[in-house]
């Protein structure tokens, strides 16, 4: 796992160096004072003392040997859990998920609220606090940062939303001002699926990886790319934004139909279904979906080779090493994911030799409000 921030050795930056240092134990790749100083590219002695002062500020433990094949044992190093925790918030127009996690990156707690049919602004912001301070009755020490998922076009840096389809009134909305103001906590904000790519990366099939790309149809459609190991935002903030490719994806002069109107996930499930694009959406869109991952025939394939459409495009564009698939047609299973692949080759003969990797995410509805908290983390520094 790559961590996103780059360590600066010159002492201005030793709170950014502190906070990476956290990063490193927490993530496990380092284990030993020495192990930590090879993660940092410093000199053994000061990553001693930054550990030194790590645990005096009761955020490391060090403690128990291990014994390698050589030399001395090393002391061990861990988080100390109950240093303080972080909250994750994500939502889409339907619902919102939070999650608490602990210092040492262990959920405790979880939150989902729905939201209303015509859900405004103001609505979400109260949500928003209202799911962390439900998460604070469960969790121990004191609140350390919020991460926020927020869908459509957003300005990280300035922490604004600027944009979202799904929410008409949800434009140019300050949201980090507005939840700071409540909370009193430093707060984060990018977007869903950005953040979604930083939960595989902590909890998931990223782990391990520099290069994977999250797919995400689910009210909208957008991918996540993470290249190098960090999370490509772009010059706008708009890296990802393929659901608003023309669809077909030639294109037809006068048509105003985007690709996310015919792969999302709502867009998906009727096609499948065979309803009307007006029928309204079943109260457990994600079991509907599960009860028709075992259909055949046309329809199966024809949505499988437009999905294929832009798997094959994006797998051209990124050259990733894997593909992973979010929201609720995850319950379509692994064979929908394979209908896919086998629909790309066919369609794209530059990829018969080297196909791309599709694979469901494993995360579940919890995807977005964990990696909300892995940017919270990911941010997080000690003073």
């Amino acid at each position: 796992m790559v961590l996103m921030f780059r360590v600066r050795k010159k002492p201005i930056f030793q709170r950014d160096v502190l906070g990476a240092a956290v990063l490193h134990v927490r993530s496990g790749r380092a284990i030993s004072r020495t192990t930590l100083a090879k993660e940092l590219g410093i000199s053994p002695s000061t990553s001693g003392q930054y550990v030194d002062r790590l645990i005096a500020e009761q955020l490391l433990n060090e403690s128990g040997t291990n014994q390698g094949p050589m030399g001395r044992p090393r002391r061990l190093l861990k988080t100390r859990s109950e240093a303080g925790w972080f909250a994750g918030v994500e939502f889409s127009a339907q619902r919102l998920q939070a999650v608490g996690v602990d210092f040492s990156g262990r959920v405790v707690s979880t939150v989902a609220l729905p939201l209303p049919v015509e859900v405004k602004a103001e609505m979400v912001i109260q949500a928003i606090v209202e799911s962390v301070l439900k998460l604070a009755e469960s969790m121990r020490g004191p609140l350390l940062s919020v991460g926020l998922g927020v869908p459509g076009l957003v300005d990280p840096q300035a922490g604004v939303g600027i944009h979202f389809t799904f929410i008409p009134d949800w434009r140019q909305i300050p949201v980090v001002e507005r939840v700071t103001q409540k909370l009193g906590v430093p707060v984060i904000l990018q977007g869903s699926l950005r953040v979604i790519a930083l939960a595989e990366r902590w909890f998931g099939l990223g782990h391990d990886l520099n290069h994977y790309v999250i797919l995400g149809p689910r009210s909208g459609f957008g991918i996540a790319m993470v290249q190098e190991g960090r999370v490509v935002e772009g010059a706008r903030h708009a890296a990802g934004e393929v659901g608003l490719w023309p669809w077909p994806l030639g294109g037809a002069k006068g048509s105003t139909q985007e690709l996310h109107h015919v792969l999302s996930a709502s867009a998906t499930w009727r096609r499948l279904a065979g309803v009307p694009p007006e029928t309204p959406l079943p109260e457990d869109l994600r079991l509907a979906l599960a009860e028709l991952g075992s259909m055949q025939g046309p329809v199966w394939e024809a949505v499988c080779e437009d999905f294929a459409r832009v798997v094959g495009c994006v797998q051209l564009l990124t050259d990733t090493e894997l593909l992973i698939l979010h929201g609720p047609l995850t319950e379509l299973g692994v064979r929908f994911c394979e209908s896919i692949v086998e629909a790309v080759c066919g369609l794209f003969p530059s990829l018969q030799a080297t196909p791309p990797k599709l694979v469901p995410s494993e995360l579940g509805g919890d995807a977005g409000a964990l990696g909300a908290a892995s940017l919270a983390m990911e941010s997080w520094a000690p003073v």
